[in-house]
């Protein structure tokens, strides 16, 4: 909070003085009606910066990044990974600047400072913490990095964006919800598909063949108090470890961030068990693939599980605390739950002990596949092209002639 404080002061104090240089330079200080500082300003930013938090991001900003070099589009690319591969990405020095800003508040530090025409960014909470709208930037644009409601993100995460670029249709009706509650400026939003499926849709055929395939499951959940490592833990982890299945644990990126702690305790209580593997790759296609079954709760990997491999998905039944949510503030059931409920099979903290039994008559199962395609499309709207449509609503909101603007 103080960071938060003492950033948005010497933002504010910045942008002022720099604004009055520039025009005591142009010799507008006194001219009401000159727009030569404007022009000037808008001369010397670029037009469009992409903001990466890391690696884990690249799937989302790939297919982005190689359709602006095919139009011949300008771009900076920022990121607060040192090892993110669109450091490496290969395009001409004359479209494609790249840059690591650092980490945390180091990163939040640069970014408060950014000047550019649009940014657009995977990152919830602009404007709420350390993250500010730099008077210095024109257009805030945010694109999901899940087929989930947009609601799922902490409370206030997309209040002040400009724009939003959605993955399917039905995401529209909550955030114009919250924005008439909250009296919050109405916001551009583009359907443009979901790139980072795209991306991992054509992996999915360069993955090598598992040899002598085992029985597997992979536990991969959603990270805080609703997620299943911190309110169930060893309680469903150790039945699985003792079963004859290999379990594949993967954390969501963000426990290791956020609930460190609580992942190392699960880690050396389940280290004697030689069926037990934990995954950390950057890409969860991998481990998608090995999979038999998943179990999960209600993160965005089910999608990325069903939609991709179209095989069942366990959900332990609790009672989601949707306080700390956008959806708190939502009157209807998030589709994201329900879709859960339909695709997956619920089991109770009671049957854990049972856990072997239950997978057994799980795997092989094929009577929801109807219900994934129908929810597939839903959510995964124009697969493929998810790339073309994003830089197509960047070019609307830029104003360039190959812009095809489905924003409502």
């Amino acid at each position: 909070m103080l960071f938060s404080l003492l950033t948005g002061l010497a933002v504010t104090v910045f942008f002022f003085f720099k604004n009055v240089l520039i025009k005591i330079k142009t010799g507008s200080l006194f001219n009401k009606n000159s727009k030569r500082n404007s022009e000037t300003a808008s001369a010397a930013r670029p037009q469009l910066v992409i903001y990466s938090e890391g690696k884990q991001y690249w799937n989302v900003f790939k297919p982005v990044l190689e359709e602006l070099i095919i139009r011949g589009m300008p771009c900076v690319y920022y990121t607060s990974g040192e090892d993110d591969p669109g450091l490496s990405f290969q395009a001409p020095d004359s479209l494609l600047e790249k840059k690591f800003i650092g980490k945390g508040n180091a990163a939040y530090n640069f970014l408060n400072f950014l000047e550019a025409d649009v940014c657009l960014m995977t990152t919830p909470g602009l404007d709420v913490l350390q993250l500010k709208r730099s008077p210095g930037v024109r257009h805030y644009a945010h694109i999901l990095h899940m087929v989930t409601d947009a609601t799922t993100y902490r409370l206030f995460s997309l209040d002040y964006y400009n724009s939003v670029f959605l993955t399917g249709e039905y995401q529209k009706k909550d955030i114009r919800q919250l924005e008439e509650q909250r009296g919050t400026a109405r916001k551009e939003l583009f359907v443009t598909g979901c790139t980072y499926l795209d991306v991992m849709a054509e992996h999915i055929k360069e993955l090598p063949k598992e040899g002598d395939h085992k029985k597997t499951v992979l536990v991969a959940p959603s990270w805080g108090a609703n997620g299943i490592m911190r309110r169930y833990g060893l309680r469903l982890l150790d039945p699985l470890a003792k079963s004859s299945y290999r379990i594949i644990i993967r954390p969501h990126p963000q426990s290791m961030i956020s609930e460190k702690n609580t992942i190392e305790t699960l880690q050396k209580s389940l280290d004697s068990y030689k069926n037990v593997e934990w995954n950390f790759d950057v890409e969860n296609l991998t481990a998608l693939s090995r999979a038999d079954v998943l179990i999960s709760d209600f993160s965005g990997v089910v999608f990325d599980y069903v939609f991709l491999f179209d095989r069942p998905v366990i959900y332990p039944r609790f009672d989601f605390d949707k306080r700390p949510y956008d959806l708190a503030d939502i009157e209807d059931e998030a589709w994201t739950f329900r879709a859960i409920r339909n695709l997956g099979t619920a089991v109770n903290e009671d049957d854990f002990e049972k856990i072997e039994g239950f997978l057994d008559r799980i795997i092989g199962g094929g009577e929801k596949k109807e219900i994934s395609g129908k929810l597939r499309n839903e959510a995964y709207m124009y697969p493929g092209e998810a790339g073309k449509r994003v830089v197509d609503a960047l070019c609307s909101i830029l104003q360039y002639p190959q812009g095809i603007s489905d924003a409502n």
